[in-house]
């Protein structure tokens, strides 16, 4: 079956956060990580049956939710998942926070590979410990991990956590097992635990092979906890469910501990429905490949799109994501100020890079998971901007 990915689904005045964070109606956001397209008919399904039901209480999570993820994640990663580890929560952002607060006390050091998804900040910020900047090294338009400066933070003995964004937000990296293997062997020597957000992790193209992080041996296995969930994938976000690995058993009495403490430790009906339809039926499975497709395709004309008629732009090669890193550095203004005058002056909302920290400074992000035809509409904004507001 063909998936029509094309077609414009409107979202405003849906209480979309995407689409109506915006007063002025004539913006068109590109911005947030979520997804313009209607998620796979299986799972639209699941939820009209469980709606027709009509009673919404208490939710006993079944065996075939956990089957589910195992499955899919052995099926697409080669990822053995023991049905032990899975611990099931509302999300990947409180799935960090609560994983800090489990594992570590206030003014406790954790190691983020700046720039970096922006939740990680806040994440440590609201638990009291303190970030610790592990920037990534950018040359020559792409991005590498600096394992010297690596080592040199995780031999701190009031380093506890390394929050690993695998693939990588905002630069859409796909760590390859040598690097994976890297920092985990750092982290190990110097006992620190790894926390792997591998949210995007089936958002991988072609010549790219995700690894997920606790999968390259036991040890690693134990020396870590992993953060999955099927909102990427799918399109989710808003259902509010995730799920935590946790293989070492005292870690993960631990994080259970704190998901009651921070009363997040259920999850709704509708969150269990469609967790098993997205990963177990065929049809979802048959969905997600063409989105992949769809969105390599929405890449390559943002590519074609700089090199004609915006060159002084480089653009990070796109590994994973639908979340495209552009280095705006030529035009000598800030991130924020260019973010600003996009969304003011030509009505196209992006992040500004420097949420992800100072390293994201010179850089702005573009979502480019939306119709073709609205790609090409923020496209032109963006180009009318740049024209008309700069010397090129």
């Amino acid at each position: 079956m063909e998936y029509n990915f094309d077609e414009i689904i409107p979202r405003r005045n849906t209480k979309s956060y995407k689409w109506d964070s915006a007063a002025d109606e004539g913006v068109l956001p590109m911005w947030v990580a979520d997804m313009d397209f209607r998620t796979a008919p299986p799972i639209v399904n699941a939820l009209l049956m469980r709606v027709q039901h009509g009673i919404f209480g208490y939710t006993k999570v079944p065996d075939s939710y956990f089957e589910a993820v195992k499955d899919w994640f052995f099926r697409r990663h080669g990822f053995n998942i023991n049905t032990d580890w899975i611990l099931y929560t509302t999300g990947v952002v409180p799935a960090l926070s609560v994983i800090i607060l489990a594992i570590t006390k206030p003014r406790d050091k954790i190691i983020v590979q700046t720039p970096v998804y922006n939740c990680f900040f806040s994440s440590i910020r609201n638990n009291r410990c303190e970030i610790v900047n592990n920037n990534l090294i950018y040359s020559n338009g792409n991005y590498d991990i600096d394992f010297d400066d690596l080592e040199q933070k995780a031999s701190d003995p009031d380093a506890k956590l390394l929050q690993l964004c695998n693939p990588h937000n905002p630069t859409g990296r796909v760590w390859t097992y040598d690097e994976l293997k890297k920092l985990g062997d750092l982290c190990l020597k110097y006992n620190v635990l790894v926390v792997s957000d591998e949210i995007h992790c089936d958002l991988v193209y072609s010549g790219h092979k995700h690894i997920p992080f606790a999968s390259i041996s036991e040890q690693f296995a134990n020396g870590s906890v992993t953060c999955i969930a099927p909102s990427k994938t799918f399109n989710l976000a808003g259902l509010q469910v995730a799920n935590i690995l946790a293989a070492d058993p005292v870690v993960r009495q631990k994080i259970d501990k704190a998901l009651n403490i921070n009363e997040v430790c259920e999850i709704s009906p509708f969150a269990v429905e469609a967790t098993i339809a997205a990963y177990s039926h065929p049809r979802s499975e048959e969905w997600f490949n063409q989105l992949i497709t769809y969105l390599w395709d929405n890449y390559q004309l943002v590519l074609r799109f700089f090199e004609d008629h915006l060159p002084q732009f480089r653009i990070t090669p796109l590994q994973a994501t639908y979340l495209v890193w552009i280095d705006c550095s030529s035009l000598k203004i800030s991130s924020r100020d260019f973010s600003t005058l996009l969304l003011k002056r030509g009505k196209i909302w992006l992040n500004e890079g420097t949420i992800y920290g100072d390293a994201g400074e010179g850089f702005i992000r573009l979502n480019i998971a939306c119709s073709r035809i609205l790609l090409r509409e923020g496209l032109d904004r963006f180009k009318q901007i740049v024209e008309t507001q700069f010397i090129v």
